[in-house]
């Protein structure tokens, strides 16, 4: 059992749903970031989300494509990130860390190695979004031989056809997309993401975990009251772009997670 397995454990047993908190490793650099990092799980952040900055971002909207940009320019390795996860391991050897990214880095330092370091560093599970179901043997296999969740992303856009085969391997829990498009470019809407989640649970029994669109406290519980939990990325990373304080940027994260607690 990973960490993400046994917190989402947890909160079933606690009657509570997951919230989830994306960072960018780095931004705006090493120290500040690594302040942010440890201040999660105190502002009630059940799964820590730590992108991985990469030149060619194809996934997110520009406020996260700027975080990586800030990252990149401060230095910032995949490497790097590893030791940002053991160094917070050193204090939280409970909070799952999730890993987000893309392949390229990855395959740079090589896949037996990476794992070897991924879990040597305390991380739990990966989110690899340019590498489709197609290519698991490339590394969601051996990843999850080692002992890493390997999360999919399910979208508006995977029909029922499709479905079957993202989640074959997926473990950990299911990202929900609500929206069609890049991170930060609309508002996620309960009303939508309701029946999604339904039909995605009617053939897995992993969390549905939504995200996408989350701004304020009130859609995090609104989200969160339809699947079992909900992930916030870009409204996040754009109060550290604003240079909001740690504990201004902890404060607003803790208005989210207690907004998914009560839902």
């Amino acid at each position: 059992m990973t960490r993400i397995d046994a917190t989402f454990d947890r909160l079933r047993a606690e009657g509570k749903k997951a919230f989830v908190a994306y960072v960018m490793a780095g931004d705006p650099d090493e120290a500040r970031s690594m302040e942010i990092f440890r201040a999660l799980p105190g502002a009630g952040v059940d799964i820590i989300e730590l992108g991985v900055p990469f030149t060619d971002p194809m996934a997110d909207g520009p406020t996260i494509q700027l975080a990586g940009q800030r990252a990149l320019a401060a230095g910032m390795t995949l490497r790097k990130t590893l030791a940002m996860a053991a160094e917070f391991r050193k204090t939280d050897n409970t909070t799952p860390i999730v890993l987000m990214g893309y392949y390229n880095p990855i395959f740079s330092i090589g896949v037996d190695t990476f794992l070897s370091e991924a879990k040597a560093a305390g991380i739990d599970g990966l989110i690899v979004v340019d590498l489709p179901p197609e290519e698991d043997d490339e590394l969601c296999i051996p990843a999850q031989a080692a002992g890493l969740n390997f999360i999919r992303l399910a979208t508006p856009t995977t029909d029922d056809k499709r479905l079957p085969k993202v989640l074959e391997n997926t473990s950990g829990f299911v990202y929900y997309v609500s929206i069609t498009g890049i991170t930060g470019s609309a508002e996620a809407q309960a009303v939508d993401v309701a029946p999604e989640v339904t039909r995605i649970k009617a053939q897995t029994d992993l969390p549905i975990i939504v995200g996408f669109g989350i701004r304020t406290p009130d859609t995090a519980r609104a989200i969160a009251a339809v699947a079992d939990g909900c992930v916030v990325g870009s409204a996040i990373v754009s109060e550290i772009a604003q240079g909001r304080s740690t504990e201004e940027v902890a404060a607003y994260v803790k208005s989210l997670a207690d907004g998914a607690h009560s839902a």
